[in-house]
């Protein structure tokens, strides 16, 4: 009898102790999930905004977007980015004159041509120090000390500032903790508006899946149902194929 209570007794405690175990890991468990989704939330968007500002540009030189990655890495890798440098200002009165950035320009380029068919300059810093202080237009106008000066860049630097390189450049279009993955593109360069305007799409897309498969599956089912059921798309991403939306992530 004394036996018997005795295991009623331990079997009670370990009943108790599994059932504080599950209570506590159903507290936990949702928590540790959301703290490393948000971690890595954060490197998969680092990654979208890379992958959008390619295509962007991209579609600034093409006036298309590209679903091909063989063809965003290799444009990435040799294509030239230009760049206009900058020095000096129009002020507000020169402005109110009706003077534009434009028509400045065009004045500073038609002074530097009459420059160099008088003269040799051993630098662009001779030729406009001669235009500021001689040309007649330059000197009423105003606009001694104005440049501007379109100079080519090599375009991973330019774009990203030393972040990438054509070492590591491929690595953006995966997404992290994917084991490889790359993120899924798509895009819609025939879109055309309700006033017939053409407007090209593209959208890079990461689902849930595809980052956070390693981590809790009930929590992942979970997260997927949820936001299904609010019909927003299960996962992170750029862009939209069907509807201009200026590019915006779905997090933004």
């Amino acid at each position: 009898m004394k036996t018997t209570r005795n295991l009623v007794i331990c079997l009670l405690g370990i009943a108790a102790v599994v059932m504080a175990y599950f209570c506590v890991t159903s507290v936990t468990t949702p928590i540790k999930f959301e703290k490393i989704k948000a971690a890595r939330d954060v490197e998969v968007i680092k990654h979208l905004v890379d992958l959008r500002t390619a295509e962007v540009e991209y579609h600034h030189q093409k006036g298309v977007f590209t679903a091909s990655y063989d063809t965003l890495l290799a444009f990435l890798k040799t294509a030239p980015k230009k760049e206009v440098l900058k020095e000096g200002s129009l002020t507000d009165k020169q402005l109110e004159a009706g003077l534009t950035e434009h028509k400045a320009v065009k004045i500073m380029n038609e002074a530097k041509k009459k420059a160099l068919k008088k003269n040799s300059f051993e630098d662009n810093d001779a030729l406009y120090a001669y235009v500021w202080q001689n040309d007649k237009d330059v000197i009423s106008n105003g606009l001694a000390g104005f440049r501007r000066d379109t100079i080519e860049l090599n375009m991973l630097q330019s774009l990203y500032k030393g972040e990438y390189d054509e070492s590591n450049i491929d690595a953006m279009v995966e997404i992290p903790y994917s084991n490889g993955q790359r993120f899924e593109l798509e895009v819609n360069n025939d879109y055309k508006t309700s006033q017939g305007i053409r407007v090209p799409l593209f959208e890079a897309r990461a689902p849930f899946e595809s980052y956070l498969g390693d981590l809790n599956e009930q929590e992942l089912v979970n997260l997927v149902d949820r936001e299904g059921k609010l019909d927003h798309y299960t996962g992170l991403k750029v862009g939209d194929i069907y509807a201009p939306n200026n590019n915006a992530g779905n997090w933004e």
